[in-house]
Protein backbone atom coordinates (compact mmCIF):
# COMPACT_ATOMS: atom_id res chain seq x y z
CA UNK A 1 0.00 0.00 0.00
CA UNK A 2 1.50 3.74 -0.88
CA UNK A 3 1.28 6.09 1.40
CA UNK A 4 1.92 8.68 -1.97
CA UNK A 5 -0.11 11.79 -1.26
CA UNK A 6 0.32 11.81 -5.36
CA UNK A 7 -2.67 11.32 -6.92
CA UNK A 8 -0.24 10.20 -10.16
CA UNK A 9 0.78 7.55 -8.22
CA UNK A 10 -2.38 6.71 -5.87
CA UNK A 11 -4.10 6.39 -9.18
CA UNK A 12 -1.50 3.96 -9.68
CA UNK A 13 -0.82 1.99 -6.61
CA UNK A 14 -3.94 3.08 -4.70
CA UNK A 15 -5.00 0.43 -1.85
CA UNK A 16 -3.66 -2.86 -1.05
CA UNK A 17 -3.56 -4.25 -4.87
CA UNK A 18 -0.01 -5.37 -5.29
CA UNK A 19 -0.76 -8.27 -7.78
CA UNK A 20 -3.12 -11.31 -7.94
CA UNK A 21 -2.37 -13.44 -5.41
CA UNK A 22 -3.43 -16.36 -7.70
CA UNK A 23 -1.15 -15.87 -10.07
CA UNK A 24 0.77 -12.64 -9.26
CA UNK A 25 -0.25 -10.87 -12.42
CA UNK A 26 0.01 -7.06 -11.83
CA UNK A 27 -2.28 -6.49 -14.18
CA UNK A 28 -5.79 -6.50 -12.25
CA UNK A 29 -8.00 -9.50 -13.18
CA UNK A 30 -11.62 -9.44 -14.32
CA UNK A 31 -13.28 -11.80 -11.98
CA UNK A 32 -16.07 -12.85 -13.73
CA UNK A 33 -18.04 -14.89 -11.03
CA UNK A 34 -21.65 -14.33 -9.24
CA UNK A 35 -20.42 -16.77 -6.20
CA UNK A 36 -17.60 -17.69 -4.11
CA UNK A 37 -16.30 -20.88 -2.40
CA UNK A 38 -16.96 -21.07 1.46
CA UNK A 39 -14.23 -22.71 3.45
CA UNK A 40 -17.30 -24.56 5.52
CA UNK A 41 -20.22 -23.41 7.14
CA UNK A 42 -18.98 -21.70 9.54
CA UNK A 43 -17.21 -19.21 7.66
CA UNK A 44 -20.46 -19.04 5.25
CA UNK A 45 -22.34 -18.36 8.43
CA UNK A 46 -19.86 -15.73 9.71
CA UNK A 47 -20.14 -14.30 6.86
CA UNK A 48 -23.59 -13.82 6.21
CA UNK A 49 -23.52 -12.75 9.75
CA UNK A 50 -21.15 -9.93 9.18
CA UNK A 51 -19.05 -11.77 12.24
CA UNK A 52 -15.97 -11.64 9.31
CA UNK A 53 -15.99 -9.76 6.12
CA UNK A 54 -15.58 -11.37 2.96
CA UNK A 55 -16.72 -12.66 -0.59
CA UNK A 56 -20.59 -13.82 -0.58
CA UNK A 57 -22.34 -12.59 -4.25
CA UNK A 58 -20.91 -10.58 -6.64
CA UNK A 59 -24.50 -8.20 -6.17
CA UNK A 60 -22.76 -7.54 -3.06
CA UNK A 61 -18.76 -7.39 -3.66
CA UNK A 62 -16.30 -8.54 -5.81
CA UNK A 63 -12.59 -8.54 -6.27
CA UNK A 64 -12.23 -6.97 -9.16
CA UNK A 65 -14.53 -3.65 -7.93
CA UNK A 66 -12.47 -4.30 -4.66
CA UNK A 67 -9.49 -2.62 -6.36
CA UNK A 68 -11.09 0.23 -7.77
CA UNK A 69 -13.35 1.07 -4.76
CA UNK A 70 -10.25 1.18 -2.86
CA UNK A 71 -8.21 3.45 -5.35
CA UNK A 72 -11.17 5.69 -5.32
CA UNK A 73 -11.38 6.03 -1.73
CA UNK A 74 -7.77 6.71 -1.77
CA UNK A 75 -8.21 9.35 -4.30
CA UNK A 76 -10.41 11.30 -2.48
CA UNK A 77 -8.46 10.85 1.04
CA UNK A 78 -11.43 8.73 2.28
CA UNK A 79 -11.30 5.68 4.00
CA UNK A 80 -13.87 3.14 2.04
CA UNK A 81 -15.83 3.18 -1.06
CA UNK A 82 -18.83 1.40 -2.33
CA UNK A 83 -19.31 0.65 -6.37
CA UNK A 84 -22.61 0.84 -8.04
CA UNK A 85 -24.28 0.59 -11.33
CA UNK A 86 -23.65 4.22 -12.38
CA UNK A 87 -23.84 7.81 -10.90
CA UNK A 88 -27.20 8.17 -10.72
CA UNK A 89 -27.51 4.71 -8.71
CA UNK A 90 -24.62 6.85 -6.25
CA UNK A 91 -26.68 9.64 -5.67
CA UNK A 92 -30.01 7.38 -5.13
CA UNK A 93 -27.81 4.99 -2.86
CA UNK A 94 -26.74 8.21 -1.01
CA UNK A 95 -29.89 9.97 -0.42
CA UNK A 96 -31.76 6.55 0.58
CA UNK A 97 -28.48 5.48 2.80
CA UNK A 98 -29.38 7.98 5.37
CA UNK A 99 -33.29 8.89 4.51
CA UNK A 100 -36.79 6.74 4.54
CA UNK A 101 -40.79 8.03 4.28
CA UNK A 102 -41.26 10.95 6.42
CA UNK A 103 -37.62 12.47 6.12
CA UNK A 104 -36.31 15.26 4.27
CA UNK A 105 -32.92 16.53 3.09
CA UNK A 106 -31.76 19.59 1.31
CA UNK A 107 -30.22 19.84 -1.79
CA UNK A 108 -28.12 22.49 -3.52
CA UNK A 109 -30.14 24.38 -6.45
CA UNK A 110 -27.31 24.21 -8.21
CA UNK A 111 -27.78 20.30 -10.01
CA UNK A 112 -27.75 17.72 -13.07
CA UNK A 113 -31.16 17.95 -14.48
CA UNK A 114 -31.60 14.23 -14.21
CA UNK A 115 -30.63 14.64 -10.23
CA UNK A 116 -33.16 16.73 -10.02
CA UNK A 117 -35.83 14.85 -11.17
CA UNK A 118 -35.13 12.05 -9.39
CA UNK A 119 -35.10 14.21 -6.01
CA UNK A 120 -38.25 16.37 -6.98
CA UNK A 121 -40.32 13.61 -8.52
CA UNK A 122 -38.69 9.41 -7.70
CA UNK A 123 -37.80 10.32 -3.97
CA UNK A 124 -41.26 12.42 -3.17
CA UNK A 125 -43.14 9.10 -4.19
CA UNK A 126 -40.68 7.39 -1.71
CA UNK A 127 -42.14 9.62 0.66
CA UNK A 128 -38.65 11.80 0.78
CA UNK A 129 -38.52 15.46 0.32
CA UNK A 130 -35.83 17.44 -0.84
CA UNK A 131 -35.72 21.21 -0.28
CA UNK A 132 -33.63 23.73 -2.16
CA UNK A 133 -31.52 25.82 -1.52
CA UNK A 134 -29.76 28.12 -3.19
CA UNK A 135 -26.27 28.42 -2.35
CA UNK A 136 -24.95 31.50 -3.09
CA UNK A 137 -25.92 32.20 0.43
CA UNK A 138 -24.51 29.15 2.69
CA UNK A 139 -26.80 30.37 5.48
CA UNK A 140 -29.94 29.63 2.91
CA UNK A 141 -28.93 25.84 4.19
CA UNK A 142 -29.89 26.27 7.53
CA UNK A 143 -32.88 28.22 7.00
CA UNK A 144 -34.21 25.09 5.92
CA UNK A 145 -33.43 22.82 8.87
CA UNK A 146 -36.12 20.78 10.52
CA UNK A 147 -36.00 17.77 13.25
CA UNK A 148 -36.45 15.78 10.22
CA UNK A 149 -33.40 16.96 8.12
CA UNK A 150 -30.82 14.21 7.14
CA UNK A 151 -28.30 15.48 5.06
CA UNK A 152 -27.27 18.28 2.56
CA UNK A 153 -26.58 17.32 -0.99
CA UNK A 154 -24.34 19.69 -3.81
CA UNK A 155 -22.24 19.17 -6.58
CA UNK A 156 -18.59 20.59 -6.47
CA UNK A 157 -18.54 21.96 -10.18
CA UNK A 158 -22.67 21.66 -11.10
CA UNK A 159 -23.09 22.37 -14.42
CA UNK A 160 -24.36 24.56 -15.53
CA UNK A 161 -23.57 27.41 -13.51
CA UNK A 162 -20.69 26.21 -12.93
CA UNK A 163 -20.31 28.06 -9.35
CA UNK A 164 -17.93 26.20 -7.05
CA UNK A 165 -19.88 25.25 -4.06
CA UNK A 166 -19.13 26.38 -0.94
CA UNK A 167 -18.06 23.07 0.64
CA UNK A 168 -16.80 24.05 4.10
CA UNK A 169 -19.09 26.82 4.98
CA UNK A 170 -22.08 23.88 4.20
CA UNK A 171 -20.64 21.45 6.25
CA UNK A 172 -19.98 23.83 8.97
CA UNK A 173 -23.52 24.47 9.25
CA UNK A 174 -24.39 20.74 8.88
CA UNK A 175 -22.34 19.24 11.96
CA UNK A 176 -23.85 22.08 13.90
CA UNK A 177 -26.57 20.42 13.74
CA UNK A 178 -25.15 16.39 12.92
CA UNK A 179 -26.17 17.06 9.27
CA UNK A 180 -23.70 15.21 6.87
CA UNK A 181 -22.74 17.03 3.39
CA UNK A 182 -22.65 14.60 0.56
CA UNK A 183 -20.68 15.90 -2.36
CA UNK A 184 -20.83 14.99 -5.75
CA UNK A 185 -17.30 15.15 -7.50
CA UNK A 186 -18.07 13.83 -10.59
CA UNK A 187 -16.81 17.07 -12.73
CA UNK A 188 -13.51 17.70 -10.52
CA UNK A 189 -12.04 14.49 -9.48
CA UNK A 190 -8.44 15.18 -8.33
CA UNK A 191 -8.77 19.24 -8.03
CA UNK A 192 -10.83 19.05 -5.78
CA UNK A 193 -10.99 17.19 -2.55
CA UNK A 194 -14.19 17.83 -0.52
CA UNK A 195 -13.81 15.27 2.16
CA UNK A 196 -10.82 17.40 3.52
CA UNK A 197 -13.06 20.16 3.36
CA UNK A 198 -15.74 18.84 5.77
CA UNK A 199 -17.96 16.94 3.32
CA UNK A 200 -18.48 13.55 4.84
CA UNK A 201 -19.43 11.45 1.70
CA UNK A 202 -18.25 11.57 -2.01
CA UNK A 203 -20.37 10.56 -4.84
CA UNK A 204 -19.32 9.86 -8.39
CA UNK A 205 -20.25 9.21 -12.18
CA UNK A 206 -17.75 7.11 -12.59
CA UNK A 207 -19.17 7.54 -16.23
CA UNK A 208 -17.12 10.55 -16.66
CA UNK A 209 -13.75 11.84 -15.96
CA UNK A 210 -12.94 8.85 -13.96
CA UNK A 211 -13.13 6.03 -16.31
CA UNK A 212 -12.86 8.77 -19.19
CA UNK A 213 -12.98 7.52 -22.68
CA UNK A 214 -17.39 7.27 -22.78
CA UNK A 215 -16.68 3.35 -22.74
CA UNK A 216 -18.52 1.93 -19.37
CA UNK A 217 -21.06 3.36 -17.32
CA UNK A 218 -20.45 3.16 -13.43
CA UNK A 219 -20.59 5.12 -10.10
CA UNK A 220 -18.89 5.21 -6.54
CA UNK A 221 -20.01 6.09 -2.67
CA UNK A 222 -16.79 7.09 -0.38
CA UNK A 223 -17.16 7.06 2.91
CA UNK A 224 -14.62 9.99 4.14
CA UNK A 225 -14.71 8.37 7.49
CA UNK A 226 -15.19 11.78 9.21
CA UNK A 227 -18.91 11.75 10.18
CA UNK A 228 -20.08 10.57 14.03
CA UNK A 229 -23.22 9.17 13.22
CA UNK A 230 -23.90 8.41 16.64
CA UNK A 231 -23.54 11.91 18.12
CA UNK A 232 -27.51 12.60 17.83
CA UNK A 233 -29.46 9.71 17.50
CA UNK A 234 -32.66 11.27 16.79
CA UNK A 235 -30.95 13.08 13.67
CA UNK A 236 -29.36 9.52 12.17
CA UNK A 237 -32.31 7.07 13.21
CA UNK A 238 -30.60 4.88 10.36
CA UNK A 239 -27.74 4.25 11.80
CA UNK A 240 -28.82 3.92 15.51
CA UNK A 241 -32.08 1.69 15.75
CA UNK A 242 -31.96 -1.94 15.39
CA UNK A 243 -31.89 -3.04 12.54
CA UNK A 244 -34.27 -5.98 12.16
CA UNK A 245 -32.67 -7.81 9.12
CA UNK A 246 -29.12 -7.71 10.83
CA UNK A 247 -30.70 -9.24 14.22
CA UNK A 248 -30.99 -5.54 15.23
CA UNK A 249 -27.70 -3.91 14.25
CA UNK A 250 -27.10 -0.60 14.93
CA UNK A 251 -24.69 0.75 12.11
CA UNK A 252 -23.08 3.47 13.50
CA UNK A 253 -22.21 1.28 16.35
CA UNK A 254 -21.55 -2.30 15.21
CA UNK A 255 -19.16 -0.99 11.95
CA UNK A 256 -16.77 0.29 13.87
CA UNK A 257 -16.44 -2.30 16.48
CA UNK A 258 -16.44 -4.98 13.42
CA UNK A 259 -13.87 -2.99 11.17
CA UNK A 260 -12.00 -0.49 13.63
CA UNK A 261 -12.68 2.11 11.19
CA UNK A 262 -15.42 4.47 11.04
CA UNK A 263 -16.92 3.77 7.59
CA UNK A 264 -20.60 2.67 8.80
CA UNK A 265 -21.60 4.61 5.75
CA UNK A 266 -20.08 2.38 3.43
CA UNK A 267 -20.79 -0.93 5.33
CA UNK A 268 -24.41 -0.14 5.25
CA UNK A 269 -24.65 1.04 1.94
CA UNK A 270 -23.13 -2.39 0.88
CA UNK A 271 -24.96 -5.15 2.96
CA UNK A 272 -28.54 -3.03 3.16
CA UNK A 273 -28.81 -1.10 -0.02
CA UNK A 274 -26.92 -3.61 -2.58
CA UNK A 275 -28.27 -6.90 -0.94
CA UNK A 276 -31.54 -5.62 -1.21
CA UNK A 277 -31.90 -3.23 -4.13
CA UNK A 278 -29.45 -4.58 -6.40
CA UNK A 279 -27.24 -2.13 -8.79
CA UNK A 280 -24.11 -3.22 -8.56
CA UNK A 281 -21.03 -2.10 -10.89
CA UNK A 282 -20.26 -5.30 -13.40
CA UNK A 283 -16.96 -6.27 -13.06
CA UNK A 284 -15.64 -5.71 -16.58
CA UNK A 285 -17.14 -2.48 -16.11
CA UNK A 286 -15.03 -1.59 -13.13
CA UNK A 287 -11.89 -3.09 -14.51
CA UNK A 288 -12.60 -0.37 -17.52
CA UNK A 289 -12.86 2.00 -14.99
CA UNK A 290 -9.29 0.98 -13.90
CA UNK A 291 -8.06 1.83 -16.91
CA UNK A 292 -9.14 5.43 -16.55
CA UNK A 293 -8.69 5.90 -13.25
CA UNK A 294 -4.82 5.45 -13.67
CA UNK A 295 -4.38 7.99 -16.37
CA UNK A 296 -6.71 10.82 -14.70
CA UNK A 297 -4.02 12.76 -12.50
CA UNK A 298 -2.74 13.78 -16.09
CA UNK A 299 -5.94 14.20 -18.22
CA UNK A 300 -6.80 16.14 -15.75
CA UNK A 301 -4.14 18.48 -16.20
CA UNK A 302 -4.88 18.63 -20.33
CA UNK A 303 -8.55 18.76 -19.67
CA UNK A 304 -7.98 21.99 -17.42
CA UNK A 305 -5.43 23.71 -19.42
CA UNK A 306 -7.22 23.26 -22.57
CA UNK A 307 -10.18 24.71 -20.88
CA UNK A 308 -7.78 27.67 -20.08
CA UNK A 309 -7.12 28.28 -23.52
CA UNK A 310 -11.00 27.41 -25.12
CA UNK A 311 -12.24 30.63 -22.16
CA UNK A 312 -9.63 32.66 -23.10
CA UNK A 313 -10.30 32.22 -26.67
CA UNK A 314 -14.45 32.41 -26.31
CA UNK A 315 -14.80 35.63 -24.48
CA UNK A 316 -13.09 37.42 -27.32
CA UNK A 317 -15.11 35.69 -30.00
CA UNK A 318 -17.79 37.80 -31.34
CA UNK A 319 -20.43 35.48 -31.61
CA UNK A 320 -20.20 35.06 -27.98
CA UNK A 321 -22.34 36.92 -25.56
CA UNK A 322 -21.18 35.44 -22.41
CA UNK A 323 -18.75 33.02 -21.35
CA UNK A 324 -20.00 31.05 -18.05
CA UNK A 325 -16.35 29.38 -16.06
CA UNK A 326 -15.76 29.16 -12.50
CA UNK A 327 -13.10 31.54 -13.05
CA UNK A 328 -15.26 34.41 -14.21
CA UNK A 329 -18.02 34.62 -11.38
CA UNK A 330 -17.34 37.72 -9.51
CA UNK A 331 -17.01 38.22 -5.83
CA UNK A 332 -17.31 35.80 -3.19
CA UNK A 333 -18.52 32.72 -5.64
CA UNK A 334 -15.95 33.48 -8.05
CA UNK A 335 -13.51 33.35 -5.53
CA UNK A 336 -14.15 30.05 -4.12
CA UNK A 337 -12.28 28.45 -7.24
CA UNK A 338 -9.03 29.40 -5.34
CA UNK A 339 -10.51 28.04 -2.12
CA UNK A 340 -11.54 24.61 -3.10
CA UNK A 341 -9.71 23.78 -6.73
CA UNK A 342 -6.46 22.95 -6.88
CA UNK A 343 -4.74 22.10 -10.44
CA UNK A 344 -6.87 23.63 -12.24
CA UNK A 345 -10.77 24.83 -12.73
CA UNK A 346 -12.43 22.08 -14.33
CA UNK A 347 -13.30 21.18 -18.33
CA UNK A 348 -16.54 22.42 -17.79
CA UNK A 349 -16.94 25.09 -20.07
CA UNK A 350 -20.62 27.54 -20.62
CA UNK A 351 -21.24 29.68 -24.08
CA UNK A 352 -24.46 31.88 -24.75
CA UNK A 353 -24.12 32.03 -28.79
CA UNK A 354 -25.18 35.44 -30.15
CA UNK A 355 -28.87 34.89 -31.94
CA UNK A 356 -30.54 32.54 -29.78
CA UNK A 357 -31.62 29.19 -29.80
CA UNK A 358 -31.55 29.01 -33.55
CA UNK A 359 -27.77 30.06 -33.65
CA UNK A 360 -26.97 27.88 -30.51
CA UNK A 361 -28.41 24.42 -32.59
CA UNK A 362 -26.18 25.63 -36.14
CA UNK A 363 -22.70 25.94 -33.81
CA UNK A 364 -23.45 22.70 -32.47
CA UNK A 365 -24.37 21.21 -36.14
CA UNK A 366 -21.42 22.88 -37.42
CA UNK A 367 -18.60 21.50 -34.81
CA UNK A 368 -16.45 18.95 -36.94
CA UNK A 369 -14.34 17.44 -33.96
CA UNK A 370 -16.50 18.03 -31.10
CA UNK A 371 -19.08 15.06 -30.64
CA UNK A 372 -22.86 16.23 -30.20
CA UNK A 373 -22.89 14.02 -27.09
CA UNK A 374 -25.17 13.71 -23.43
CA UNK A 375 -21.53 13.27 -21.73
CA UNK A 376 -19.17 15.16 -19.75
CA UNK A 377 -15.60 14.11 -19.05
CA UNK A 378 -14.90 12.23 -22.50
CA UNK A 379 -11.13 12.05 -23.65
CA UNK A 380 -12.49 14.25 -26.47
CA UNK A 381 -14.34 16.91 -26.80
CA UNK A 382 -18.13 17.39 -26.55
CA UNK A 383 -20.98 19.99 -26.57
CA UNK A 384 -25.19 19.78 -26.34
CA UNK A 385 -27.62 21.65 -25.89
CA UNK A 386 -28.71 21.37 -22.34
CA UNK A 387 -32.47 23.06 -22.45
CA UNK A 388 -33.77 20.54 -25.00
CA UNK A 389 -31.77 17.37 -23.61
CA UNK A 390 -30.07 16.84 -20.17
CA UNK A 391 -32.47 19.31 -18.49
CA UNK A 392 -35.42 18.78 -20.73
CA UNK A 393 -37.60 17.49 -18.17
CA UNK A 394 -37.26 20.68 -16.26
CA UNK A 395 -40.11 23.48 -15.99
CA UNK A 396 -38.98 26.81 -17.18
CA UNK A 397 -38.64 28.05 -13.50
CA UNK A 398 -36.61 24.89 -12.84
CA UNK A 399 -33.96 25.33 -15.76
CA UNK A 400 -33.71 29.54 -14.67
CA UNK A 401 -32.92 28.31 -10.88
CA UNK A 402 -30.46 25.66 -12.55
CA UNK A 403 -29.22 28.30 -14.86
CA UNK A 404 -30.16 26.85 -18.31
CA UNK A 405 -30.90 29.63 -20.75
CA UNK A 406 -32.40 28.83 -23.97
CA UNK A 407 -29.08 30.11 -25.83
CA UNK A 408 -27.31 27.90 -23.38
CA UNK A 409 -24.35 25.23 -25.32
CA UNK A 410 -22.51 23.38 -22.71
CA UNK A 411 -18.84 22.46 -23.92
CA UNK A 412 -17.23 19.30 -21.95
CA UNK A 413 -13.15 19.96 -22.92
CA UNK A 414 -10.73 16.90 -24.00
CA UNK A 415 -7.66 16.29 -24.29
CA UNK A 416 -7.03 17.02 -28.03
CA UNK A 417 -4.51 19.88 -28.94
CA UNK A 418 -5.74 23.33 -27.78
CA UNK A 419 -5.31 24.54 -31.23
CA UNK A 420 -7.36 21.48 -32.81
CA UNK A 421 -10.25 22.82 -30.59
CA UNK A 422 -9.98 26.29 -30.57
CA UNK A 423 -9.77 25.71 -34.57
CA UNK A 424 -13.23 24.08 -34.57
CA UNK A 425 -15.06 25.94 -32.19
CA UNK A 426 -13.77 29.45 -34.18
CA UNK A 427 -15.34 27.83 -37.44
CA UNK A 428 -18.82 26.77 -35.68
CA UNK A 429 -19.01 29.98 -33.92
CA UNK A 430 -18.79 31.77 -37.37
CA UNK A 431 -21.02 29.71 -38.80
CA UNK A 432 -23.46 29.93 -36.42
CA UNK A 433 -23.51 33.81 -36.99
CA UNK A 434 -24.36 33.70 -40.75
CA UNK A 435 -27.53 34.24 -41.98
CA UNK A 436 -29.78 31.09 -42.82
CA UNK A 437 -30.57 30.89 -46.52
CA UNK A 438 -34.35 32.00 -48.17
CA UNK A 439 -36.22 30.19 -50.14
CA UNK A 440 -36.72 31.96 -53.37
CA UNK A 441 -40.15 31.71 -54.96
Amino acid sequence: MTKSKNPETIALHGGDYRSDPATTAVAVPIYRTTSYQFNDTGHAANLFALKEFGNIYTRIMNPTNDVLEKRVAALENGLAAVTVGSGQAASTFAILNVCQAGDNFISSTDLYGGTVNLFTHTLKKMGIECRYADPSDPKNFEKLVDEKTRCFYAETLPNPYLRVFPIKEVSDIGRKHNIPLIMDNTAAPVICKPLDHGAAVVVHSLTKFIGGHGTVIGGCLVDGGNFDWTADPKRQPLFNEPDMSYGGAKWGEVVPQLTGANVSFAVRARVCLLRDLGAPLAPDNAWGIIQGLETVPLRMKQHCSNAEAAVAFLSKHKSVDRVIYPTLHKGEIGSRSKKYLSGGNGALVGIEVKGGVEAGKKFIESLKMFYHVANIGDARSLAIHPATTTHSQLTEEELLAAGVTPGYVRLSIGIEHPDDIIGDLDQALNESGKPGLKAVS
